[in-house]
């Protein structure tokens, strides 16, 4: 499947702006470290695509991923790309672990992505002249974004080998390239 088919697949099944946005922040990021990584830039530029292109219509556990695995299949998806979509929600991780880097790259960058859009969101500036500094004080704040799991991007930054306030500055610099996209500039 190519991106135009990807893009197209994800909005039939995503009517929701944000979730779209969602989607094109996370491709923005996976397409960031595969470069960093040396890795498929399409083939992780795909996975954060589609990762949540099922969410809207099945939002529960453990619906969502496995419903769209089955679809994803069905439009003969690289078994690779739909493992790691799998292996980014909890409720799959036993059968589909993070122990592969495309796999560890979308559980990295997902929560972050949502995290860094909601503080670019409340920013004058927006994305420009973000700092890791400026999200770590946002993510101190427990009301702020209070669906985002902390945990989850303290765990991606240890699962990609990085310090935080790296993983965060890597995240912000892919978004900054796509920000037009992204409606944040």
């Amino acid at each position: 499947m190519n991106r135009n088919e990807a893009w197209a697949l994800l909005n039939n099944y995503t009517k929701s702006e944000s979730l779209i946005k969602h989607a094109l922040s996370v491709e923005a990021a996976m397409r960031h470290y595969s470069t960093k990584l040396g890795e498929d830039i399409d083939q992780w530029g795909l996975t954060g695509l589609l990762h949540d292109f099922d969410y809207e219509r099945w939002p529960d556990i453990p619906d969502h991923t496995q419903k769209g695995a089955k679809i994803l299949r069905e439009h003969g998806i690289d078994e690779e790309i739909i493992c790691a979509i799998l292996s980014h929600a909890d409720w799959n991780q036993e059968e589909y672990p993070l122990d592969r880097p495309i796999r560890k790259a979308l559980f990295a960058v997902d929560e972050l992505c949502g995290f860094i859009i909601a503080v670019a969101y409340v920013r004058p500036e927006r994305l420009h002249g973000m700092t890791a500094k400026s999200v770590r004080k946002k993510m101190k704040a427990k009301g702020f974004a209070a669906a985002v799991k902390r945990e989850d991007i303290l765990r991606g930054a240890d699962l990609m080998e990085v310090e935080l306030n790296k993983h965060i500055e890597e995240v912000i610099a892919a978004l900054q390239g796509v920000s037009s996209s992204l409606g944040l500039d």
